[in-house]
């Protein structure tokens, strides 16, 4: 999730796969039974096994942090209910945190990130319970720049990093800065519903509302104003004025319904 800081604005574009590596068909840890949550983001059926109960009846969201890095129980908890908003898991939903110490690479490509996940991610599909693996980094992404940080990223069908050590540090840059717990939530929010394949990056929209970039090309993400999943959300009149979470419009919600989410 590209966040680029403007008056006014909080940019939210998310970095995703539009193609496959050699290294996204190969199975983590040297075991084959786990390459299906090691694709590409948006396909193997990815978001229809996330929202629906079909194949996947319950899901295990593995949070890994760095030690000092972890989540608010805020965020956490918000995060919960999200997901149990938007996830038809009749079998329930469970979040397993656990923390490790730094891999001392910061700030990191998504390839590092890649190989953290495979050093570190234990839980993976097993029978009719779907695994997302959720990685809190202690530094920021390698292409930040001083008008643009990268606070999170979907990079896989099941895996997505936040950069906790950024979001710290933009927390922190004001007193009128939005809450950490805001930050945590918008982002984790915004990264999982590319999970479940907004906006048409997996999950076929049910209306046109899929917005363009400056060039004309479709980005995946909505183009309703406020929406979760707009490229660009104004909150007040500043971004530090932010104070609430933003949510996922009627129309993005249409899409998931149309899924088998709720």
């Amino acid at each position: 999730m590209q966040i680029t800081k403007f008056l006014g604005y909080l940019l939210i574009s998310s970095f995703f796969l539009v193609g496959c590596s050699d290294d996204d068909d190969s199975p983590i840890n040297g075991n084959p039974d786990r390459a299906a949550n090691n694709l590409p983001l948006g396909s193997g059926n990815t978001p229809n096994n996330l929202l629906s109960d079909t194949n996947f009846k319950s899901i295990t969201i593995e949070m890994v942090a760095v030690q000092g890095f972890e989540p608010t129980p805020v965020a956490v908890e918000n995060f919960r209910t999200f997901l149990e908003d938007r996830l038809n898991k009749p079998d329930g939903i469970n979040i397993i945190q656990r923390s490790i110490s730094s891999s001392n690479n910061a700030p990191f490509n998504t390839d590092e990130i890649r190989e953290i996940e495979n050093n570190t991610r234990t839980l993976f599909n097993a029978g009719d319970d779907i695994a997302v693996y959720v990685y809190f980094a202690d530094g920021s992404n390698e292409d930040d720049s001083g008008e643009q940080v990268t606070l999170g990223s979907a990079y896989k069908n099941t895996s997505m990093v936040i950069y906790e050590g950024t979001l710290r540090r933009f927390g922190n840059s004001s007193p009128r800065a939005p809450s950490l717990s805001t930050i945590e939530t918008a982002t984790l929010n915004h990264e999982f519903s590319h999970l479940m394949g907004l906006v048409d990056l997996g999950t076929p929209l049910q209306s046109p509302h899929e917005s363009v970039n400056d060039q004309g090309e479709e980005n995946n993400h909505c183009n309703v104003s406020g929406c979760l999943m707009e490229a660009s959300i104004q909150f007040t009149s500043s971004i530090m004025g932010m104070s609430e979470v933003p949510q996922l419009d009627a129309l993005c919600i249409a899409d998931l319904q149309a899924n088998g989410g709720k």
